[in-house]
């Protein structure tokens, strides 16, 4: 009776999902151990969660920073602007929606200098080619 198929066991163990751990945590090193548990499901390991966390905190794994972004050396020079009127203008686009819901938008285009708000114009949309124009106009009146 030794030799009964339920006493041999032919299967080989199955191997460790540290080793496959291991392997995933460096080829995905922005991944914690949630979603590399994730992956070791899809390749058929049957391992819980809570294992997998333990084996991720026993091989010190760790998800991997990201490298700081370089700073700029030195400082920063303002821009140089001449002081006095049609130097510079500033323009910016302001938002909002009526009661209804519908939007519009306003371009104000301010001089830098005096303050001046050179020109408000509201409507619904405001194309590139519009706000050429509207410069057009606007520069033509000041250089009179």
């Amino acid at each position: 009776m030794d030799d009964c198929l339920k006493c041999q066991t032919s299967a080989a163990s199955p191997p460790e999902p540290g080793a496959s751990l291991g392997r995933l945590a460096n080829e995905r090193r922005r991944f914690g151990y949630r979603r590399l548990f994730v992956l070791l499901r899809r390749e058929g390991e049957p391992s819980g969660i809570n294992r997998i966390y333990r084996l991720y905190r026993e091989e010190g794994l760790t998800v991997r920073k990201r490298r700081a972004r370089r700073k700029a050396v030195g400082t920063r020079a303002p821009i140089l602007v001449e002081a006095r009127p049609n130097a510079r203008w500033s323009l910016d686009f302001v938002h909002d929606q009526f009661a209804n819901g519908r939007r519009f938008r306003i371009l104000n285009i301010v001089d830098d200098v005096t303050k001046e708000c050179l020109g408000a114009i509201p409507d619904t949309s405001i194309s590139g080619r519009r706000v050429a124009r509207e410069l057009t106009v606007i520069v033509g009146r000041r250089q009179e």
